[in-house]
């Protein structure tokens, strides 16, 4: 444990504390939460330092707060890895009597952290579909996604290559994808383009994101005016599918100067 004691002293002086600063420090925690056990004597923070005492739980909060770590850290740093209660909880003989039972605590979550081989940053794609591998994440620092976690989203890439929506869509960006918005609207009275539902399509080609209409049994994928794509038709549920409706972007804007690639035939693609 004298390892772990160093570690704390080194992390000490580098943020220009001195023994008696986390003292104090500590001292305060103490008063405000109205708990003595947070406060961290001296001869103890040297004792921790210096001699491999373990803190309690109550000082290794304090040595948290003062040190900015997260306090789950630190635990880990003495061996305790909470992401393993689930696993551990079998050990025991199952309970003799009637209780309540909360979920495990859950510090880190499992993200993407490889998408396939086959993923190709010229086309549009359905990023849900790509990831191949998954790896785990502290759960304090996907905090600020919270907002995305929502059940019902997916999300996309628009293509370097696809311009079917430019300059609303620009190739490269990241889209979120609303599946539970997967009917074609007809014309409600949108005054602007900006009000005019953009849907993500997957098509025998791959995805498009672009403005649809129907009729009868044809959708209609129509680009941006300004957009070299040309229109598509094909039959719907068929040959093409709604996955949703676009309802955020993440792009740059500096792509806005980038030069267009050669306008193509703009006439619409004729059923076989």
């Amino acid at each position: 444990m004298n390892g772990l004691g160093q570690r704390l002293r080194i992390l000490r002086e580098q943020l220009g504390y001195t023994l008696r600063d986390v003292e104090q420090a500590s001292a305060r925690i103490g008063e405000r939460l109205k708990n003595e056990e947070y406060a961290i004597p001296l001869s103890r923070l040297s004792d921790i330092e210096t001699k491999g005492v373990v803190p309690s739980v109550f000082r290794m909060y304090s040595l948290a707060a003062i040190y900015k770590l997260d306090f789950l850290e630190i635990i880990s740093w003495y061996g305790i890895d909470l992401s393993r209660l689930p696993q551990e909880t079998p050990a025991a003989e199952p309970p003799r009597r009637t209780h309540r039972t909360d979920p495990a605590t859950v510090t880190h979550v499992e993200i993407p952290v490889k998408l396939d081989p086959s993923f190709d940053l010229r086309r549009t794609s359905n990023l849900g579909r790509m990831i191949q591998d998954w790896g785990l994440v502290p759960l304090a620092h996907l905090k600020q996604f919270k907002a995305t976690t929502d059940l019902g989203f997916t999300y996309g890439y628009i293509g370097s290559e696809d311009y079917t929506m430019y300059p609303l869509l620009l190739p490269g960006c990241f889209i979120q994808v609303d599946e539970s918005k997967d009917q074609v609207e007809s014309n409600p009275g949108w005054r602007s383009e900006y009000q005019r539902p953009i849907y993500f399509v997957e098509t025998r080609e791959g995805y498009f994101c672009c403005w649809c209409s129907l009729k009868g049994e044809c959708l209609i994928l129509q680009p941006h005016p300004l957009s070299p794509a040309p229109v598509r038709i094909m039959r719907y549920r068929r040959e093409a599918d709604v996955v949703g409706q676009v309802v955020g972007i993440a792009m740059r804007l500096d792509q806005l100067s980038a030069p267009l690639p050669l306008p193509a035939n703009r006439e619409p693609a004729k059923l076989n």
